[in-house]
């Protein structure tokens, strides 16, 4: 891969924050906190020409949070409401969003970066999910698949896809939480934009760890490539000297 002047890397770390990592998370990831050594690595690996850490950074009035909707059908994990479409021109269109426990409000502990990871590297924080109304867990587009930052302005803090493509960027790796929600949503994006995507195995836990294999079934089906940190992809990233 290194010796392929055409390819551009960028490493995507998703949503390594305290409140999806145990112990005291409010969404927790079991083994969240475990794969920050994983993720280190590879931040560290020269190959990538950019490398870009997502915060979910929610305001109190989020809507996936359970506890903003009357009971009784309001349980997190369980309960869902109806979301509606933010774009102008497509209010009337709707879809479920799943409720959560309040987590990653904006400014505070929770929505931290673990300090696990190693942020010594440069690299581009960007925050999502910023709109109270909507879902967002993909970096490059809002639950109803918007991408246009014109509409995802309020939601996200970078147009990520413009910014990558401005670098030259070509393929996109994808790591951090959760395998079945954001990660999941930023790797299929990715080959939306236009990217070739790859998600390292050992980079990723899931809310449900039971369906991963069936993640990663819809992941490849999609044209996301499932590697390892010993394919020899990463290999050629190369380490720091």
């Amino acid at each position: 891969m290194a010796a392929n002047s055409t390819i551009r890397s960028a490493l995507i770390v998703v949503d390594m924050q305290e409140d999806f990592c145990p112990p005291h998370g409010s969404l927790a990831v079991a083994g969240g906190r475990e794969i920050a050594s994983i993720i280190n690595t590879l931040l560290a690996k020269p190959g990538f020409v950019a490398r870009i850490m997502t915060k979910d950074y929610h305001p109190e009035d989020h809507i996936s949070f359970a506890s903003n909707h009357p009971g009784p059908d309001n349980q997190p994990f369980s309960s869902f409401v109806t979301t509606q479409n933010p774009a102008l021109g497509k209010e009337t269109e709707t879809k479920p969003q799943q409720l959560w426990p309040v987590h990653c409000v904006a400014g505070t502990p929770g929505a931290d970066i673990i300090l696990e990871i190693d942020t010594s590297s440069e690299h581009i924080v960007v925050h999502k999910g910023m709109r109270p109304g909507v879902e967002m867990y993909s970096v490059f587009a809002d639950a109803f698949g918007n991408c246009d930052h014109g509409t995802n302005a309020h939601s996200v803090s970078l147009d990520v896809a413009a910014a990558l493509k401005a670098q030259g960027v070509t393929d996109v790796f994808v790591v951090g939480l959760a395998g079945d929600y954001c990660v999941k949503a930023t790797a299929l994006d990715a080959v939306k934009t236009g990217f070739k995507s790859w998600v390292v195995e050992e980079g990723t836990k899931c809310v449900v760890p039971a369906g991963w294999d069936a993640i990663k079934e819809e992941l490849q089906t999609a044209g996301v490539s499932i590697i390892s940190m010993d394919d020899s992809i990463i290999r050629d990233l190369g380490e720091k000297s």
